[in-house]
């Protein structure tokens, strides 16, 4: 058990050593997303934020679609929020939600120092709740939506951004893979099962074209679900 242990151990070091190489070939850092990080940390946040590679990657997602709307369903302390954002043109909008006050007013302060202010909007309590009250205000659809909230609802989650995409709206859905338990269909784990439960309506769902990936890295073993909104079929 003890070299299973150290085994593992070994191997995670090695995926946080790639990744932070990564981070460092590519500069995938800067004064404002460090900061970031480290408001985050002091005020012990959850150390959940995505890693500097998946920030990118969701900045290069939303400049591949030349995002100009976009929605975040799980604030955090706004490190993926600043990544977006920084993509949007001058008239472009970031709206994110965020369960917790403590964590939105950290947030709050992250996109400020990053010059965000003006293209991003905080909104606090459950996404649940707002969500409704986003679809009956807005005027126009969503090109990009990021789901990375608590883990259960992600199929409700899902629901709600077919409501507010248009065709060619492009939908991800991070940590589904759970270490590996999504594929257990006995899990007890509300987080696993909202996984499943998210596969399910995805599978589902004719008005989607969808796959994910599995990645290793410094958070371990997870993976992300993204689809295309192709409207009806």
């Amino acid at each position: 058990m003890q070299d299973q242990k150290t085994q593992d151990q070994a191997t995670q070091n090695k995926w946080t050593a790639v990744d932070r190489y990564f981070s460092e070939q590519l500069a995938l850092s800067d004064e404002a997303l460090d900061a970031a990080l480290a408001a985050n940390k002091a005020a012990e946040l959850p150390p959940i934020d995505v890693t500097p590679n998946q920030g990118k990657l969701l900045h290069l997602f939303a400049r591949m679609i030349g995002a100009r709307r976009i929605l975040e369903i799980g604030t955090l302390g706004g490190y993926s929020t600043i990544w977006m954002a920084r993509v949007l043109p001058k008239d472009g909008r970031l709206i994110t939600l965020e369960y917790s006050a403590k964590h939105a007013e950290i947030a709050r302060l992250n996109i400020a120092r990053a010059g965000l202010s003006a293209m991003v909007e905080i909104r606090i309590g459950a996404a649940l709740e707002t969500l409704p009250k986003i679809h009956a205000e807005i005027k126009e659809p969503f090109d990009l939506i990021f789901v990375d909230a608590d883990k259960a609802n992600n199929a409700e989650y899902l629901r709600w951004a077919i409501k507010l995409s248009r065709p060619g709206t492009l939908i991800i859905v991070d940590n589904v893979v759970r270490d590996g338990a999504v594929i257990d269909a006995a899990s007890t784990d509300k987080d696993v099962q909202g996984a499943r439960r998210l596969f399910e309506a995805m599978g589902a769902e004719p008005r989607l074209s969808a796959t994910a990936l599995q990645t290793v890295g410094s958070k371990g073993y997870d993976g992300f679900a993204m689809a295309i909104v192709e409207g009806d079929r």
